[in-house]
């Protein structure tokens, strides 16, 4: 069963993944090759992974890029269905086809 409000994967990356090694964002972004603001932005919640971001992960910390995704689509999961209700689209009817 999905979790009702899985944690946003940055802050498992933030305490989990790059805490344990007492590096500074601007050490981390530097091992990752990416800029202070991207990974500043992932680890404080305020943008989700990409792929690109999670193979870097990988590589320089050792987490399988897959399951780092895994987590982050549960995230995105569970806030579109949070926001289930507040979405109006119109059902297509289903006919069969005419060929």
């Amino acid at each position: 069963m999905p979790m009702k409000n899985p944690p946003h994967i940055g802050s498992f990356i933030r305490t989990e993944v790059i805490g344990p090694f007492d590096l500074t964002v601007t050490n981390a972004a530097e091992v990752l090759g990416v800029t202070r603001q991207a990974l500043n932005n992932l680890l404080n919640e305020k943008s989700a992974l990409t792929p690109d971001m999670a193979l870097r992960i990988e590589r320089a910390f050792g987490p399988k890029m897959d399951h780092l995704l895994r987590m982050q689509l549960a995230f995105d999961i569970a806030r579109a269905r949070r926001r289930e209700r507040s979405i109006r689209v119109r059902r297509v009817p289903r006919t069969p086809n005419s060929d």
